[in-house]
């Protein structure tokens, strides 16, 4: 098994959206790269603490590649936002690639150049690419959230 940690924003949507790809085994909502440990949703979102909303996948790399959960990654969500995602703003909601190994890197900077230059997006990309830090889980009652609440978007 392998892992991936994206950050797009609001945490509970981007956990919906990848758990329904097949090949995804497990996924984890936390927070990731900021200075603070331990922090909680409260220190989060006090913008103080530098943590992404991230989520990290458990994927069967056999069945689905980190190519292809990068490019759903840039699909459901809007990278040219900084610190940013619709209606939440806060350097918690930036766009963020958290990478575990050099290959990792390296496809993640590729694909980002790749969409940059293909013109589809109305802005350059605003994206981190940035080595992933400590993961911390968030609290329990954010794991599957919209699932728990028979939401099928926060939106």
């Amino acid at each position: 098994m392998t892992i991936a940690t994206f950050a797009a924003g609001c945490f509970w949507g981007v956990e919906q959206s990848f758990r329904q790809l097949i090949g995804v085994i497990s996924t984890r909502v936390g927070y990731c790269n900021g200075t603070t440990e331990n922090p909680t949703y409260k220190t989060v979102c006090s913008g103080m603490t530098g943590h992404a909303e991230v989520i990290e996948i458990t994927f069967d790399s056999d069945i689905i590649s980190y190519e292809t959960l990068l490019n759903h990654f840039w699909q459901i969500h809007d990278p040219t936002t900084l610190n940013r995602q619709g209606a939440d703003i806060g350097t918690q909601y930036r766009s963020a690639i958290f990478y575990h190994n050099e290959q990792q890197k390296q496809l993640a900077i590729d694909s980002k150049n790749v969409l940059d230059a293909s013109q589809q997006l109305s802005a350059p990309i605003a994206t981190e690419i940035s080595p992933a830090a400590h993961f911390y889980p968030a609290e329990k009652y954010h794991q599957c959230y919209l699932e728990k609440k028979g939401l099928a978007s926060c939106h």
